[in-house]
């Protein structure tokens, strides 16, 4: 059995581990040293967010059999893809690819925010009124879906192996985690380490009320492409203890729970992420 049909036929149990994992260790770093402290009820956020991630999971794998690794078998057995017709060592086109899939996914981002029509979908996850390990799992089935597909597309023009592919969501699922954390990191350490990988001192500024903040930061994995790209902002105007996390349109945690979220899409936005009026 080759490494790539290896990792796709086992795909499942890589990521479960990988998720419960860091999702386990996040949780604990958080009960010992917490960079804020919460505001709102932290059993209630649990079940809404791990009720979505739940929902998220059952919906790609109902709806979407092949999903990306799977892309990547096929794209791979038709030869299509920039990395299936360029020679490099085969190390070279993993990290290629997986740096290519997370620009896709840095670019998808700031789409999201910049769109009407998607900022709807992607809104839910910043109505989350506090900020910890399951804010980064904290995303709607159809996002979920659509970024999937998005996925797939840059799967069949990039070309990266089942193993990159992998290898990205395993990272992508980890970091998100990681950077959403309420944990506290001394400054000298997260100075040094956003140099190479987003950290929650970085991540947080996105999940401001304030407009100019959360538009800004929206990488997941790698800090690169906001530096690039001119949405980089180091630090929140008020300071990580002072901030207000969420939008300043969604504050009540009871319209806030599981059934509320799913169908918060289908309500008219309000404040669009620009500041300007939108009924999209």
């Amino acid at each position: 059995m080759s490494l790539n049909n290896f990792i796709l036929e086992h795909e499942p149990l890589i990521r479960f581990c990988f998720f419960f994992g860091i999702l386990v260790l996040m949780a604990m770093w958080e009960l010992l040293a917490p960079r804020r402290p919460l505001t709102t009820s932290k059993a209630s956020r649990w079940i809404s967010n791990l009720g979505i991630v739940a929902i998220d999971t059952l919906a790609v794998r109902l709806i979407l059999s092949a999903q990306a690794a799977g892309m990547a078998l096929f794209v791979e057995a038709h030869g299509w893809g920039i990395l299936n017709n360029v020679v490099l060592p085969p190390w070279m086109k993993i990290i290629l690819g997986v740096l290519g899939l997370d620009l896709i996914i840095y670019l998808q981002h700031a789409m999201f925010h910049a769109l009407p029509l998607f900022w709807r979908l992607h809104r839910m996850h910043h109505t989350d009124l506090d900020f910890d390990v399951t804010t980064g799992i904290r995303f709607h089935p159809l996002e979920i879906l659509l970024s999937m597909g998005i996925k797939m597309a840059a799967v069949a023009v990039l070309g990266p192996s089942a193993v990159a592919v992998v290898l990205f969501e395993v990272l992508l699922n980890a970091t998100s985690m990681f950077n959403h954390g309420n944990v506290r990191l001394p400054a000298q350490i997260d100075r040094v380490l956003r140099l190479f990988v987003v950290t929650p001192e970085m991540h947080r500024v996105h999940h401001s009320v304030v407009i100019k903040e959360y538009n800004s930061n929206f990488g997941f994995n790698f800090p690169w492409w906001d530096r690039l790209m001119g949405t980089y902002q180091s630090q929140p105007m008020r300071g990580h203890e002072g901030m207000t996390i969420g939008l300043s349109q969604y504050r009540d945690p009871s319209r806030l729970t599981l059934p509320w979220l799913l169908i918060l899409p289908f309500f008219k936005s309000g404040k669009y992420p620009s500041g300007q009026r939108k009924d999209a």
